[in-house]
């Protein structure tokens, strides 16, 4: 089985360089199923019925998000219809919207888990006990996990990543738009990376115009934040390679390509 996973896309550069890579990649490694991280698809922050429309049209076959979730109002109105959309599971109980699901693939039940940091961000639960509140209720039924860790700061992600290994089949970090290098299979069979990456405008501040961040930095003062637009994008993400035997991860490759508009 060959999972694709990509990083956060941002805004409608993002959305198009997504669907320009998609089938390409879908073909040649043969993908079977697809995520992304889309927390971000909509005006750069939140995401909209429509945004979400156009995201399952690539082809894509989850969506993950994380502490933009909410930043756009409609989210409410569909969030707990879309089984495919999930927010992170560590918000607290009540919160709209579900934390996980479960899709069968190839005859195989793969469990897609969201969770939240809470480094230098906003509170929220503990993604540890989360995590294993999640996997005590499905670890028997589902032959693959797979874990979005929206998170900030990379010791706890790496944290994460030792404390799951073994009990899931990859837990692969969002969110800092920046592709790390330290991808790896961990000694228990459990596929990591630090950050995935974005989608998105490659000349920009994480995906938004440069001049306001810089702007910000130097003054210290509000400034608001566009989406990046330019004739160069580039599309981040990792496939994973789950063996059909033991389920556990052979092989995680990273990807990332640029394009020319």
């Amino acid at each position: 089985m060959n999972i694709m996973m990509i990083g956060d896309i941002c805004g409608q550069p993002g959305r198009r360089t997504a669907a320009h890579f998609i089938p390409l990649l879908k073909e040649k490694y043969n993908l079977d199923l697809i995520i992304a991280n889309g927390e971000n698809s909509a005006g750069g922050v939140g995401i909209t019925a429509n945004v979400l429309k156009e995201l399952f049209s690539m082809g894509i076959d989850s969506i993950t998000t994380g502490n933009h979730v909410w930043d756009k109002k409609e989210v409410f109105d569909f969030i707990d219809l879309e089984s495919n959309l999930i927010r992170p599971a560590n918000y607290p109980p009540g919160t709209p919207g579900r934390g996980y699901h479960i899709l069968s693939v190839q005859g195989r039940n793969v469990a897609i888990i969201n969770l939240l940091g809470r480094v230098f961000m906003p509170p929220v639960d503990c993604p540890f006990r989360t995590a294993s509140e999640i996997l005590c209720e499905i670890k028997d039924t589902c032959e693959v996990i797979i874990v979005d860790f929206h998170a900030e700061a990379t010791s706890e992600k790496l944290s994460l990543g030792w404390y799951l290994d073994g009990q899931v089949s990859c837990i692969a970090g969002t969110h800092t738009h920046i592709q790390t290098a330290d991808e790896r299979v961990l000694p228990q069979g459990t596929a990591y990376i630090s950050d995935i990456g974005m989608v998105g405008t490659l000349n920009s501040v994480l995906g938004v115009d440069k001049e306001p961040v810089i702007k910000k930095f130097l003054t210290g003062l509000p400034t608001r934040f566009t989406v990046a637009t330019g004739n160069e994008s580039i599309f981040c993400a990792i496939i994973i390679k789950v063996d059909p035997i033991s389920n556990k991860v052979s092989e995680i490759t990273r990807i990332q390509e640029n394009l020319k508009f």
